[in-house]
């Protein structure tokens, strides 16, 4: 009888096996999983991915009495987010490549791993999943842990520590200023904005793509345009105040703060573009230089239409600007919109017909495994996806998000 292929699967999301006793993953092998659970038990013994990884060894015992087993341990990064799900799913089809498993049981925390779960069944089928929780208190104990592990998060502590220093400083600032609480709440209602309108979270990802590294040529082009943005606030807080001195309130004090910081913050926020697309060029990613061209014209359109409404606010000298005028601003900036879509997805698009993308494996901007790219469809501007399971489906060239040994794709 021939025994069943099962894979033991046990995960450290936060590559703490690195971070605390600088072992890597892929951890195989009932020993080396033992020696690295011991070392990580002794650095830390309240750490919860030993415990998991304990429970797994138990498991494969098991196991192996009856069935074909292998035990492993994939480590992501302290990071989590893509950066975690990239390395695990990287690793998992590593070790399957060596030891092709019918199925696996999922050993977890049952902290943030659990998020990991899609990703595993995109690969491979899940046969159970263990979760692994303390005796005492489990889910006082539990619940614990989850804030503990979601703290570690760079979302959740920008949230919970981030915002309320931020506004505590306003708060401080602005009263060392003598402005009172009306900036700290224009301030803080712009961010409500951003953040109701899923706005923020662009934004955010926006500058996180920006790399300062001391050994690029847009270092340079970063360095410049950090002193234009600090004296962009500077500006807006110092025509705040001058606006009380003319007499200014209400929405008129509030335009007049917009008219002077956008003197020079859009040009700042092109400055950082430009050095952002001189990296692309460099790294030859060009694929990705017509999504930071539409963040170009997103800003300079940004800046027509707050420094109109500015102006149609305030109307202190002339030319004035009438409401018609901010409307028909509006108007142009959707039509301008649009059209810089419509043509930098077509440029988009011409560079990837001109890649060399089949071979390649695609993964989706979550980490899961979609297949290998097995033709291009040049007429409808899609490529040729083959799953795990031989399946062929197409997705449009433009779902592309970066291009490097594998190919990113925007989740459907």
């Amino acid at each position: 009888m021939i025994k069943k292929s099962i894979l033991i699967l046990c995960i450290d999301r936060d590559n703490d096996l690195f971070e605390k006793v600088k072992i890597s993953g892929p951890i195989v092998g009932r020993e080396a999983n033992m020696s690295a659970a011991t070392r990580l038990s002794l650095a830390d013994p309240e750490e919860t991915d030993a415990n998991a990884m304990f429970k797994a060894i138990n498991i494969f015992d098991e196991m192996s009495k009856e069935h074909r087993v292998e035990i492993v341990t994939l480590t992501g990064s302290k990071n989590l987010g893509y950066e975690a799900d990239k390395e695990i799913s990287e690793q998992l089809e590593h070790v399957l490549a060596t030891f092709p498993a019918e199925s696996c049981i999922f050993v977890s925390d049952g902290m943030a791993d659990e998020e990991i779960v899609p990703i595993i069944k995109s690969r491979v089928k899940i046969d159970s999943v263990k979760i692994v929780v303390m005796k005492q208190a489990k889910e006082l104990e539990k619940t614990y842990f989850v804030m503990l592990e979601k703290l570690k998060d760079p979302y959740y502590s920008r949230m919970i520590f981030g915002i309320p220093a931020i506004v505590l400083l306003l708060f401080s600032l602005s009263s060392f200023l003598n402005f009172g609480w009306q900036p700290v709440g224009i301030i803080l209602g712009i961010y409500l904005i951003l953040k109701g309108f899923g706005i923020e979270e662009r934004i955010v990802g926006l500058f996180s793509g920006f790399e300062f590294n001391v050994e690029k040529i847009s270092l340079i082009v970063y360095l410049s345009a950090m002193p234009l943005i600090v004296i962009s606030f500077w500006l807006g807080i110092q025509s705040f105040s001058q606006a009380r001195t003319l007499g200014l309130v209400g929405a008129q004090e509030a335009a007049y703060f917009v008219r002077s910081l956008l003197v020079l913050l859009p040009w700042s926020l092109l400055l950082l573009i430009v050095g952002k697309i001189i990296d692309l060029v460099s790294e030859r990613r060009k694929i990705e230089i017509p999504k930071y061209g539409l963040y170009a014209i997103s800003i300079l359109l940004f800046w027509l239409i707050f420094s109109v409404a500015a102006d149609w606010v305030l109307n202190l000298a002339p030319p004035y600007v009438t409401f018609s005028d901010f409307v028909v601003v509006i108007l142009l900036s959707v039509l301008i919109g649009y059209l810089s879509i419509k043509i930098m997805r077509g440029i988009k698009i011409d560079v990837a017909l001109d890649m060399k993308l089949e071979g390649k494996e695609v993964l989706t901007d979550v980490g899961a495994y979609a297949g290998k790219i097995v033709g291009i469809d040049r007429k409808n501007t899609s490529m040729i996806i083959q799953s795990q399971f031989g399946q062929k489906f197409t997705m449009p060239l433009d779902a592309i998000v970066a291009v490097s040994e594998k190919v990113q794709v925007r989740a459907q």
